[in-house]
């Protein structure tokens, strides 16, 4: 959600939790996987493509995340599945756009649909986290033949949500942190906005906690070597030079709450009793907006379910997408 959350986001590490569950993460899941790059639009776009059986697209957080930490957290489903691992315009190891206009979550639906086209896939499955979730719902009710099943983790069901969510955050970054708080008052008052240092570097700097993680101590399954994982530059686009505090660009637009009621994909949506991001009290609305969907609330968890309760997350997720 928040582009200085990044840092403890995208902790470098590829241990895996000791489980016995089938499901849990190969700790050298990226040497299974190919890059091919597919040309779309003029643009070389990365797709990781494995295994066989009904497909599944995997879209990533951010806006600004590559498809590494979904890939370390869900690769090893290439033996039941065809997983397709991909990074959006201006993400990962795909091509920057010639004009920053271009990245928005309208364009990252429409890559979907022609990269679905490009391999030539029927229906499709999606997985998306955070604002992968987004371009998701919308992929759903603009292409509802397209779409078996889809699982939103920790998403946001609108533009309203994700600015309520902001004003969320800051309420509890203010009360909690009132020392450094004093900081971020003076800089806005100064005329410096989220995306501007030094704003960006302060705002950036609070504690994790009740944020991303209830449990600071876990990390993010991602490669070792070096790869891009955010891109600052697509989240300030789509979110707005003031993203933090004010949402603007086209995700302010995004509002499906209407609309989800007649979504035809099977969905399961997940959220964290801890979750600092997309927070229960927004969350729960999904139960109103998209009653046919199934809706688990993960009780010891923040904005990552798959880490902080694997073994229930797995299996959870494995008897929704039929996995056997």
């Amino acid at each position: 959600m928040k582009s200085f959350f990044i840092t403890a986001f995208l902790v470098f590490t590829c241990g895996t939790i000791s489980l016995k569950a089938q499901s849990l993460p190969e700790e050298n899941i990226y040497n299974k996987y190919t890059s091919k790059f597919y040309k779309i639009d003029g643009y070389k776009i990365n797709v990781e493509v494995l295994g066989k059986g009904d497909a599944i697209f995997f879209l990533p957080g951010g806006p600004g995340n590559s498809h590494d930490y979904l890939q370390g957290n869900f690769g090893q489903y290439y033996k039941t599945n065809k997983l397709v691992f991909f990074d959006f315009l201006g993400r990962g190891m795909s091509d920057d756009a010639k004009d920053v206009t271009e990245y928005s979550v309208e364009n990252d639906v429409l890559l979907i649909e022609k990269l679905r086209k490009k391999l030539k896939l029927k229906k499709i499955s999606l997985v998306g986290h955070s604002y992968g979730t987004v371009p998701a719902q919308a992929y759903a009710i603009k292409y509802p033949n397209n779409v078996e099943k889809m699982v939103l983790i920790n998403g946001f069901h609108s533009g309203a949500m994700w600015q309520a969510n902001c004003d969320s955050y800051n309420h509890y970054a203010k009360t909690h942190f009132p020392e450094k708080w004093k900081q971020v008052d003076s800089l806005r008052a100064l005329g410096y906005l989220s995306s501007q240092e030094p704003l960006k570097s302060v705002y950036g700097n609070f504690p994790t906690k009740y944020i991303y993680y209830h449990n600071t101590k876990l990390k993010q399954h991602v490669p070792r070597s070096k790869y891009r994982g955010w891109a600052n530059d697509v989240y300030v686009q789509i979110i707005g030079v003031d993203g933090d505090f004010d949402v603007s660009g086209s995700m302010i637009s995004q509002d499906y709450r209407r609309t989800l009621k007649n979504v035809k994909a099977k969905t399961l949506i997940v959220a964290g009793r801890y979750d600092g991001v997309s927070t229960p009290e927004f969350a729960v609305q999904y139960k109103h907006f998209m009653p046919q969907a199934q809706f688990e609330m993960f009780e010891n968890s923040g904005h990552n379910p798959y880490l902080e309760e694997p073994e229930k997350f797995y299996s959870l997720f494995e008897k929704f997408m039929e996995i056997e």
